[in-house]
């Protein structure tokens, strides 16, 4: 049995893919349950795994079997269906450890040449130091890889700090090449995507994305001093 999740509109959508007819009562269950963890997020724990494709839609089964996906890009979630619904409403994680990832966040620093206070206030304001972040976009763990950079970076799991750290910081600074290293240029396109930015050759004026790169800046002057 599979669960597909889908936003549309800022809406969760969940569709049950029956794989037998004899699994209707226990579709049923499970719908149940979940609706009930949405709710109650740390009342109710399960085997619950999950899965987000390259057109953002997360999958959620309690039967990671060898599949299409393959089951090692599974990862289980637990009880993190509250972290799920925070990200979602967009609402800061409060359990911030900012200090948590500074030995990665240096060495991918050093590695692409880039200053470790930037990368940090770019995890700052994508995921708040939460490396189970998912957004409505699909977007993952720290750095919030969208799936077709978890593809392009060859990330097994998005959710892993260093894999996630790393691949992050690499498109950063492919973009930072692209735009001259141009900062603000750069987080646009980051935020944004590059497209947008060489669309409207600058910024775009998207009140998300001017809002992303004021606070990014924010916290990198925050961190540098």
């Amino acid at each position: 049995m599979e669960f597909c999740f889908q936003y549309i509109d800022s809406i969760m959508i969940i569709k049950v893919k029956r794989q037998k007819p004899a699994t209707a009562l226990m579709a049923r269950i499970l719908t149940l349950l979940l609706a009930c963890w949405m709710l109650f997020p740390q009342s109710i724990y399960a085997e619950i795994y999950s899965y987000v494709d390259k057109n953002g839609v997360m999958h959620f089964t309690n039967t990671p079997t060898a599949n299409k996906y393959s089951s090692t890009k599974y990862r289980y979630i637990g009880n993190e269906f509250s972290r799920l619904r925070y990200m979602r409403i967009s609402k800061p994680f409060t359990r911030i450890n900012c200090n948590a990832y500074d030995d990665i966040i240096r060495k991918a620093c050093n590695l692409h040449g880039i200053k470790y206070e930037l990368i940090k206030a770019i995890i700052h304001a994508e995921s708040s130091f939460n490396p189970n972040a998912v957004s409505p976009a699909g977007a993952c763990g720290l750095m919030q890889l969208m799936p077709d950079n978890i593809e392009k970076f060859n990330v097994n799991d998005p959710f892993d700090p260093h894999e996630n750290i790393m691949a992050g910081t690499k498109f950063f600074r492919q973009l930072l090449d692209r735009y001259d290293s141009d900062l603000k240029l750069t987080l646009a396109a980051y935020n944004a995507g590059p497209g947008a930015v060489d669309q409207y050759r600058g910024i775009p004026p998207y009140p998300e994305t001017e809002d992303y790169v004021s606070r990014v800046l924010h916290y990198y002057n925050n961190y540098k001093n």
